[in-house]
């Protein structure tokens, strides 16, 4: 083979696999796109229990054709505190099993029934239908494109390896001896991590297989490769991250890995029942028979592994324990490329420092003393924080219900500034008294409180909004009533000035620990309540302040 052969095969070979790649990244934004929230709302609400999750994880891939998507949006959502990390485990062993599809779909449509010669047609029809349609019908479009882009690369990529097939065999490449698989195992992992797709990898095993450049035993080893290579875009996003990612991207590295150990120990077995039934049944299997061993070595791990996937869980967290701050754990940064899940970690957050202040609050006024100011510190640290990472959340076109949850967080980050800010310099308990106009107010404040509960982990409770706003309202009326009462009876002496002053500032201080509590509540539920109030919080005012 001349110089000038050479450089037509690299090119061939870099083309093909490019242009394989480039269609599965066409074919994932588009039925993204497509799906709209649907993969996200499938991925949060069927996870209630691992086998779930293994389906959901699985059906998902399979959409979307790529594991590296469905990971880095469990790893999102984790992050997030949308998911919890024990119903992102589940996900991340379907989405392993999901991505084998693609193996299944480059044998069975991409070489053995040569669909390369619908290519064209696939790409011209797609392209014009993006020109013409919007919305999710422009998605789709967008797929159907990038399943003929990715015909076209295998096209290519057996059109370079047909010259090279004939002056290149098996014996050319280590044989199926330890070291020589370990070598192809190597050699698939760094193919993967070089194209950042196991897709491709595998769809270059599989094109290289159907031309006879390689035999079954090192096909096996280097789909093995692919199989374990393909974690290296989650140990890419862990680098730097929180304690809730590094803990995802470590359960799907350690899955791919003793999925990889069982595959390696049982390609033996395997090529032996191959052979045995090629020569007892007379059966070609061609390239689906590497799809096969994929699918099947990955779904024998997953069944391992469902059964103990919680025992599993306690292990990546006892090799990575939670650090850093608590409240601001679900703010990591890489989150602020998708805007969406980057809001919902700020809610998320804010719900948590609304608990840690209610719990202080709580113990405050029912012991009547000075709230733990070294709690209200943190909380005040925590918003701060949170302020700084909502200023890095990218403004986009998104839909106006989206937009309104933004405003409603700024409403309620503002809220909480306030009420952690009055609990900690403004708090008085001295203010209380025994004055029965106070102690009034002060039970309708306890009440309050106990209608605010703090939401469990990946839950998402709600506040009862209309209780909250009928007592903040009264304690406002309360307050009003009570201010011009105690002014009359320390005029007319029936009680001391100081003692009535007292009484007016704890008459103060629980209004507006009532209705911050209520705005807060108010607008941290917007999302859950489906609908939000920009009238109501046009008028978010501090009402309490006036007489």
């Amino acid at each position: 083979m001349d110089l000038q052969q050479q450089i037509t095969l690299i090119s061939q070979l870099l083309g093909g696999g490019g242009l394989f790649l480039l269609g599965v990244f066409l074919i994932t934004d588009g039925l993204k796109t497509a799906a709209g929230a649907a993969l996200r709302r499938v991925l949060i609400r069927f996870t209630a229990k691992p086998v779930a999750a293994f389906l959901s994880g699985a059906g998902i891939t399979v959409l979307a054709q790529s594991s590296s998507a469905t990971t880095l949006a469990t790893i999102g959502f984790v992050s997030a505190g949308i998911l919890t990390f024990s119903q992102s485990l589940g996900i991340i062993l379907g989405a392993s099993l999901g991505t084998t599809s693609t193996g299944w779909l480059v044998a069975l449509a991409g070489l053995k029934f040569g669909i390369g010669k619908l290519a064209f047609p696939l790409v011209g029809l797609g392209a014009v239908l993006r020109l013409v349609v919007r919305g999710r019908k422009a998605g789709i479009a967008l797929a159907v494109a990038g399943f003929g882009v990715m015909f076209v690369g295998i096209e290519v990529l057996q059109t370079g390896l047909a010259p090279l097939s004939t002056s290149f065999s098996p014996a050319d490449l280590p044989q199926g001896n330890m070291a020589g698989r370990v070598l192809l195992v190597v050699a698939g992992i760094v193919l993967t991590v070089f194209t950042q797709s196991s897709a491709t990898a595998v769809a270059m095993t599989l094109t290289a297989f159907h031309s006879g450049m390689i035999d079954l035993d090192q096909g096996t080893a280097l789909v093995i490769g692919a199989s374990i290579g393909t974690t290296s875009t989650s140990a890419l996003v862990a680098i730097g991250a929180t304690a809730s990612v590094k803990r995802t991207a470590l359960a799907h590295i350690l899955f791919s890995l003793a999925a990889g150990l069982l595959a390696f120990l049982l390609v033996p077995l395997f090529i032996w029942g191959v052979r045995w039934a090629e020569q007892h049944f007379h059966l070609q299997f061609g390239a689906v028979i590497l799809a096969a061993f994929h699918s099947g070595f990955t779904l024998l791990a997953g069944l391992l592994f469902l059964p103990k996937v919680q025992a599993f869980g306690d292990l990546v967290e006892r090799l990575i324990p939670e650090r850093g701050p608590a409240l601001t754990r679900h703010l990591d940064a890489s989150l602020v490329e998708v805007p969406e899940v980057a809001i919902e970690a700020v809610r998320r957050t804010l719900r948590e420092v609304f608990a840690e202040i209610l719990a202080t609050l709580d113990r405050a006024i029912n012991q009547n003393i000075r709230p733990n100011a070294g709690r209200l510190t943190v909380t005040l640290t925590a918003l701060q924080e949170t302020r700084r990472f909502l200023g890095l959340i990218p403004f986009s076109a998104s839909p106006a219900d989206h937009q309104n949850t933004r405003a409603s967080i700024f409403h309620a980050l503002d809220h909480l500034f306030r009420l952690a800010i009055a609990a900690k310099d403004d708090f008085e308990p001295d203010a209380f008294g025994d004055e029965p106009r106070v102690q009034d107010s002060k039970r309708m404040v306890v009440e309050l409180l106990g209608r605010v509960q703090p939401v469990p982990p990946g839950g998402s409770a709600g506040f009862a909004d209309a209780p909250l706003q009928r007592l903040s309202q009264t304690l406002a009326e309360r307050r009003r009533r009570g201010r011009a009462s105690l002014l009359e009876d320390s005029a007319r002496g029936v009680i001391e000035s100081d003692q009535a002053l007292h009484a007016l500032d704890g008459l103060r201080q629980l209004d507006t620990i009532g209705y911050h509590i209520w705005r807060i509540a108010h607008h941290l539920n917007a999302e859950v309540r489906g609908r939000t109030d920009a009238a109501e919080a046009a008028r978010d005012v501090d009402e309490f302040q006036a007489d």
